[in-house]
């Protein structure tokens, strides 16, 4: 087998079969995309028609990989047509050298009379200094942290749509007699890693997906089983692929939001290709615009207990390639290859279209042949791929491909992978040590070490050594990443700045040190602030709150995102902050749910049938308005508990399994009604373990005449409350 992923053996170009035309490229890229998520490919929910359209008209890569699976590495090998290891140096391979960013390949279109345009996600390391608009004739990085922008008109727009304006509006002012190359780079479908809201926060998907797989139910991961990801080593089970697990996949309530989100975000690109391509044909362009769809990296979406990309496996290196040119023969279209390709295949692939000479030191090989005729004899059978960055905290790793095996080794670790990918395609078995293979893996060691040489040689030891992310298996997965301190307690608040936190800035503030809440008197809604650090399930929630005269907040707990009534709504459990209605204060409410489940005062179990009854009283006191006074909420399994100033104000145990959340976002509110005012400060939490066994019906019986909790709205004058045990028609009350 030959390994043919650099231009040794490339010195000079195949003629283009278009030679003396110079056509349009257009460039879609998105983030963190393995191939399985369009339908083109096989997904049995996503709905992507205009990319299937593309698919139908041009040539679907089935076997498409990229060289280092991180996103601003193989942006980088796109823009420089290197691997990372021969962009950089080995002291530092993750930062471009000035030499190799100084052409780019955008400046060797440009130099052939092509206009060049750019937006959306940049995030290549370059030289200190370096000014990428200096490469294209149009050039603006839109970066996500919000996805959605605010616009001078004070509308939001996803940053999938925005991209799409921008390149819409790059076709409407081109001019007729030259070509183009135009590139949209998605930040989609990239997760949010800072807000671990599940759905609108951590997956935000643009407004034209809204809605979309509400009632699909998601398929889970296929190599889900306990047992895949123990057979992993520990640096894999240790590893950032592991933590942002528990940040997204790791139950099941967490995982259906978020893949549900996750193919919005495919669904809403889809839709801005379908607009542009619109405003290609009006333009007059489509019959000599090439379109290009590709993604940076793969993506673990919960498969072997692992999120992110970084590894060796295939749903990490494996991406979506789409190419449709109107200039093939019709017999040419609708075609499914299964060549090896690489992301360094694109860079040569444009100049070559562009009747442009690529360079020699570029390492891939232009894809024009199989997409206008058939895959070359002289095609590559084995690919290389690697992973160096972010060194100590991600498995660093290199190794080959082939049609047959994959071969990867850990350096780091002293760790080998084998695999037979014709028998155990899902790489379950490692071979590695397996004497019937010893051949295989001698010659593959030895080609890999190769190959190396050649791109760059060997990287140094390791400095500092590895630093593990999370335990496999913790015991409270909200605990992960946001490390709790001596006392067991984490701080939610830093007194300074929102950092942490999403909400309208329109309501929400710093004054005096703490988060502050503010409305006139005008709201419409109710309007919340979110902790984006985690979601929660089994906790002790300690914060200080003063709320003015009149005022009506709470604490909002094991919530839901409900971006269908505003990017801020969170429905759920809320311990009520009520001034002046002690009633009220203290509180258990179910914010766009069941409501009132039990009034300030009131030991309330909730039955099955998710009818709340009062089983025991606590004495209510008052707490006087513009005054500092602690809140406690602790929740465990099924049961809450709330507290002011130490005074036990609620005790519910929920036994309703349809209604009740075991997980949700942690909130604050301002309510609708008078102008008010509510601060909360010294907020902290501690997560309890996750594995809580939850009370169950039989060791809490409702006792016999127990009054049902009397409910929200208007009741007629003589509403009484129902008994626990007698004909329950009289719980209904009015709204």
């Amino acid at each position: 087998m030959r390994c043919i992923i650099f231009l040794g053996s490339l010195l000079f170009v195949l003629p283009s079969a278009f030679a003396g035309e110079q056509p349009n490229i257009v460039f879609f890229f998105t983030d963190d995309q393995t191939s399985s998520t369009l339908g083109c490919y096989g997904h049995p929910i996503v709905q992507t028609p205009n990319l299937d359209a593309l698919a139908a008209r041009g040539t679907r890569f089935q076997n498409a990989f990229v060289s280092q699976s991180i996103c601003w590495v193989s942006r980088t090998s796109i823009l420089t047509g290197l691997t990372g290891r021969s962009y950089g140096t080995a002291d530092n391979p993750e930062q471009t050298r000035a030499d190799v960013a100084q052409t780019l390949y955008s400046d060797l279109l440009r130099a052939a009379g092509y206009r060049t345009g750019f937006y959306g996600k940049w995030h290549a390391k370059m030289p200190q200094g370096y000014n990428p608009s200096d490469h294209f004739d149009e050039f603006e990085d839109i970066f996500r942290n919000p996805f959605y922008k605010k616009l001078p008109d004070g509308s939001l727009r996803h940053e999938t749509d925005l991209i799409v304006d921008r390149g819409i509006a790059f076709v409407q002012q081109q001019p007729k007699d030259q070509p183009f190359a135009l590139n949209l780079w998605f930040n989609a479908c990239h997760a949010e890693d800072g807000d671990r809201r599940p759905g609108i926060g951590h997956f935000a998907w643009p407004q034209s997906a809204n809605g979309m797989y509400d009632d699909a139910v998601m398929p889970a991961p296929r190599l889900n089983a306990r047992a895949i990801f123990e057979d992993l080593p520990d640096f894999f089970q240790t590893s950032i692929t592991r933590e942002r697990f528990f940040w997204r996949w790791n139950t099941e309530r967490k995982y259906e939001t978020n893949l549900r989100a996750y193919l919005r975000m495919v669904s809403g690109i889809d839709a801005a290709i379908g607009r542009f391509m619109q405003a290609l044909g009006e333009a007059g362009l489509a019959d000599n615009t090439i379109i290009v769809y590709s993604a940076d990296n793969g993506f673990h979406m919960g498969n072997r207990g692992l999120a992110g990309k970084w590894s060796h496996f295939e749903e990490s290196l494996r991406v979506p390639l789409i190419i449709s040119d109107p200039r093939v023969s019709a017999a040419q279209r609708d075609k499914v290859t299964d060549a090896l390709t690489l992301n360094l295949d694109l860079p040569a692939t444009f100049l070559d279209w562009a009747g442009v000479p690529v360079p020699e030191h570029y390492q891939g090989r232009s894809l024009q042949p199989i997409v206008a005729a058939e895959q070359p004899a002289d095609w590559r059978t084995e690919t290389f791929h690697e992973h160096f960055a972010v060194r100590n905290r991600i498995p660093a790793w290199e190794g080959l491909r082939s049609e047959g095996f994959k071969y990867a080794r850990y350096f780091d670790h002293d760790h080998e992978f084998l695999y037979d990918l014709k028998n155990d395609p899902d790489e379950l078995v490692n071979l590695a040590t397996d004497p019937a293979h010893a051949e295989t893996l001698r010659a593959m060691r030895q080609r890999t070490v190769a190959v190396v040489a050649e791109l760059g040689g060997p990287l140094p030891p390791l400095q500092g050594g590895f630093q593990a992310s999370t335990e496999p298996h913790p015991i409270a997965s909200a605990a992960v990443t946001v490390k709790p301190g001596p006392d067991g307690f984490v701080n939610l608040f830093n007194g300074k700045n929102l950092n942490g936190w999403a909400g309208d800035p329109q309501y929400w503030s710093v004054e005096d040190g703490a988060l502050t809440g503010k409305t006139d008197g005008t709201l419409k809604m109710n309007r919340f602030i979110t902790w984006t650090g985690s979601t929660i399930r089994n906790f002790d929630l300690r914060v200080k709150v003063k709320i003015s005269a009149g005022g009506n907040s709470g604490l909002q707990y094991r919530g839901t995102s409900r971006p269908d009534l505003g990017l801020d709504v969170v429905t759920g459990y809320q311990c009520d902050i009520v001034a002046d209605n002690p009633g009220y204060n203290g509180m258990l409410y179910e914010e766009k749910g069941r409501r009132i489940l039990a009034h300030t005062g009131e030991k309330v179990i909730v039955a099955p049938d998710g009818l709340p009854w009062i089983v025991g009283r606590m004495p209510v006191e008052e707490f006087a308005p513009d005054s500092w006074h602690d809140y406690r909420v602790l929740v465990v399994g099924n049961h809450h508990q709330h507290w002011i100033d130490g005074h036990q104000t609620a005790d519910l145990i929920d036994l309703d399994e349809k209604g009740r959340a075991l997980e949700g976002v942690l909130a604050m509110q301002v309510h609708v009604g008078p102008a008010m005012k509510v601060q909360f400060k010294d907020l902290k939490i501690k997560h309890l373990p996750d594995d809580v066994p939850l009370l169950k019906p039989e060791d809490h019986p409702i006792p016999a005449g127990s009054l049902g909790v009397k409910p929200q709205g208007r009741l007629p004058k003589d509403w009484q409350p129902p008994v626990y045990g007698k004909r329950r028609e009289a719980s209904e009350g009015g709204e």
